[in-house]
Formats: structure tokens, sequence, C-alpha cells
């Protein structure tokens, strides 16, 4: 692994002393929730040496590091992506980071595209497997043989099943499904789209899985949301765009973030 991961550690120790139990990776036009965080400092990812600056409009990129329920959380305000750079470990270094600063949950949300019409635009979508249909994984060039990782339980199940108990308690069901990792940037073809439903997708998007994937080799326990922004490419009447995908993501805001914070809520009581 890098070197960096330490380094980021210890300037975010020296902003904002003590140690944190859950990181957060905030997807398309989810950033709000970072701003919502209590006696938090902010630090620029331009700071952070080894981050990338994502290059994505509605990317934030900063970390948080601060309380949410009262719970100690870091909180990763945007990503950079496979697409951006064509490196599938660019989030390496602050997947390291949160690690180093002691975080062993991390939760990670994204935007996504819904295979399955009854999973409608604006909705939440618990992610509990993942199809790597890129072929790229960040753990190419590791030379330690624990790069042989079993993903057999990527996504914690009991992780999940606290993010259903928070959404009972705001009186919600939750979808939950298979998301499928397409490198982008461009968006799926209708004829992908109908391979993705025949192989088990349930939503597909352009994130998550390298970072997962990082999580699970550094030890970490993962959750995954998704807000569902459009269906998938030949399923609606209209194309797609990115302007549609951060317009959709802030109508789900409102449900993300209550989720989020009966999630972390929960997670803190186990």
């Amino acid at each position: 692994m890098s070197s960096y991961g330490n380094d980021c550690a210890e300037i975010v120790r020296a902003a904002r002393p003590g140690s944190y139990r859950i990181g957060m990776i905030l997807g398309s036009g989810l950033g709000e929730l970072a701003g919502e965080m209590e006696n938090a400092v902010r630090i620029p990812y331009s700071k952070l040496p080894g981050f990338p600056v994502s290059t994505v409009s509605s990317h934030g990129s900063e970390l948080v590091a601060g309380e949410l329920e009262g719970v100690p959380v870091v909180i990763l305000s945007g990503r950079a992506h496979y697409y951006e750079s064509g490196n599938p470990s660019i989030m390496r270094t602050p997947v390291e980071t949160l690690k180093t600063l002691g975080c062993e949950i991390l939760l990670a949300t994204n935007a996504a595209g819904s295979l399955r019409e009854e999973v409608q635009p604006g909705s939440p979508m618990l992610i509990t497997d993942h199809i790597n249909w890129s072929g790229l994984n960040p753990l190419i060039g590791e030379e330690d043989e624990k790069r042989f990782l079993d993903m057999t339980a990527a996504y914690d199940k009991d992780l999940q099943a606290a993010m259903h108990r928070a959404a009972k308690a705001d009186g919600h069901a939750l979808a939950e499904g298979v998301y499928m990792w397409f490198s982008g940037p461009s968006f799926e073809t209708p004829a992908e789209i109908r391979m993705a439903r025949i192989l088990g997708a349930d939503a597909v998007g352009m994130s998550t899985v390298p970072e997962v994937i990082l999580a699970r080799f550094l030890g970490m326990r993962v959750a995954a949301m998704s807000i569902i922004t459009n269906l998938g490419a030949g399923m609606q009447a209209h194309g797609l765009s990115h302007d549609e995908t951060k317009s959709v993501a802030k109508l789900g805001l409102a449900r993300m973030k209550k989720l989020v914070r009966g999630f972390v809520k929960e997670v803190s009581h186990g």
C-alpha cells in the first residue's frame, strides 16, 4: 500500500484530534450531508498528499471530520472515478486514510440507474452485492498475497440489517439489490442494460466497486447505498444525462440523509 495514508491521517489528527469508527464516501449530489456535521474540520483534498481532486461537477473534494448524531465520523465528500484518470486504484489513499484514522466501517454512496421499474428515480437502494463488469481491479500490481481477496461477504450482513432497521424507523421499506460497475464515462447502451438485467444486476453505475475492494483488502466492513436517479437506457422515454443524475439525486437526498443518520445511530449502539 502507499505511504500517503499515514501522512494524511496525521494531518487530520492535527486539525481534529480523536479517533473514528465510521468512514463515508459520498457520491453525486450527496455532499450536503457533510455540511451537517458538528464540531467538524474541513480539509480540501488538495491539502492531503495522494488525494485525487474530482473533476466531476456534482462531487466535492474535501475531507470532513466531525460528529454525526454524536458519533465521530470521517466523510470523504466526493470521489474520483476510474474514468477520470484510467486508474482503478485512484481512491486508494483516501480509503487508506480512513482505515489509518481507525475507521472499522465504510459506508459508500453513489447515484445509479435502476434496472427494476418498481425502484423508481428518487429511491434509495441498499447494495447487497456487486458485479465488476469493468474487469478492472484496484489490487492489480499488489505483490502481497492478500491480493487474492475473498469477496464472498463484501457487503456486511450485519450492516445491511442496521440499514434496514434505520429505514423501518423512518417508516419506509428499503429496496435492495446487486450493483453492476461499468467503467464510464459514457452511459450504458440499451443492449448493455438488457444484458445486465439477464446477468442479475438491479442497478448500474460508474463507481463504488473499487472502493469496496480496497476497504475489504484493508479489513474494513462495508455497507453501500445508491440513490436511483434514472431507469437504465431503453427503459425510459428520454435519454440519459449527468444533469438528470444531479437533479434527481437532490430529490432523494432528504430520505438518504435520514437513512445515513439512522444507520450511524444503529451502528454506534452495536
